[in-house]
């Protein structure tokens, strides 16, 4: 029963989006509705991989931990990019909440202790971080997303095989040994990879953060022109697996496919953004333990990560 009903869902999912579609061929829409629809039968037995306690979402808001992992494929690896993605079907609005490396947290578990959240990566993986979210800032999510530097690069050929349009300057150019001209250029896996990293301006990780968020807005519109026809809507089982090598999640093959497409046919336009630590919400400090760190201001992060995810949404200016 509850298969059917996932199938039946989808199906409506998947034609409602298709209206907008410059395409007249209804048979050729069936075929391809047919053929992903049979895809996504076909590939979900399929299991997921990482065990991930995740809960339920909140007011059938979707939450999703990203994580970029400072890895070029090492066992245990730091998180060089930690991101809770929300997408809330009622409005139809998507929000991006990236949490610096650097800031310095309590680590839950059987050696409970402050550290640089990053580190809950390397000590426990993806459950640990997400209990260090939830323990810190009251906020759980549902699934997560890893991706280390050479899946990174995969991922970007295979979402945007054009290249994603950024203004790259001389700094970035000559520091990351760019072979492009200063302006807006389109970036490969590599390229892009670097331009997302790098952090040897005067606004060193406040601005690789912003990059970051950039990026996955880019990647995310570069996606929707992919399949932004009904031909291309049987591409989109290809491409998730394809994207499912390279990347780590707790979902199997069917629920990444359906978390997709429920977000990308929802045409999903303005992302909001903010970063933790606030304006004014943390502290330079160094420990001989964990050495320079962000020291938080929890109550202040906190009550602004819940009022901008949870509450009312109140964009907080970084």
């Amino acid at each position: 029963m509850k298969k059917k009903l996932f199938i039946s869902l989808i199906s409506l999912s998947i034609l409602s989006s298709c209206s907008t579609y410059q395409e007249t061929d209804s048979k050729q829409k069936e075929k391809n509705i047919s053929v992903l629809l049979s895809k996504m039968k076909d590939e979900s037995k399929k299991k997921a991989k990482i065990p991930f306690n995740g809960v339920k979402e909140v007011n059938g808001k979707i939450n999703v931990l990203i994580v970029g992992i400072d890895s070029r494929g090492e066992n245990k690896s730091r998180s060089d990019a930690i991101m809770i993605a929300q997408y809330n079907p009622k409005d139809k609005k998507g929000k991006i909440v990236s949490i610096m490396r650097d800031s310095y947290l309590e680590i839950p578990g059987k050696d409970q202790h402050f550290n640089k959240i990053n580190n809950a990566y390397y000590l426990g993986g993806p459950e640990l971080l997400r209990q260090t979210i939830k323990h810190n800032f009251d906020i759980d999510v549902k699934h997560f997303i890893a991706i280390d530097f050479k899946g990174f690069v995969k991922v970007v050929d295979i979402v945007a095989p054009e290249g994603v349009e950024v203004h790259v300057d001389q700094k970035i150019i000559d520091d990351m040994g760019l072979d492009v001209k200063p302006g807006l250029q389109k970036l490969h896996g590599k390229d892009l990879l670097a331009y997302a990293r790098f952090r040897h301006d005067t606004l060193s990780d406040f601005g690789r953060v912003q990059r970051q968020q950039e990026v996955l807005s880019a990647l995310k519109n570069e996606f929707m022109n992919q399949i932004s026809s009904v031909n291309g809507v049987v591409k989109l089982p290809t491409i998730g697996e394809k994207l499912m090598h390279y990347v780590d999640t707790d979902m199997d093959f069917k629920t990444f496919v359906s978390l997709c497409g429920t977000v990308l046919f929802s045409q999903v336009k303005d992302v909001e953004t903010m970063r933790i630590p606030v304006h004014m919400g943390y502290s330079d400090i160094k420990y001989p333990h964990a050495g320079q760190v962000l020291q938080l201001d929890i109550a202040k992060n906190k009550e602004a990560m819940k009022e901008f995810l949870v509450d009312k949404p109140t964009p907080v200016t970084n």
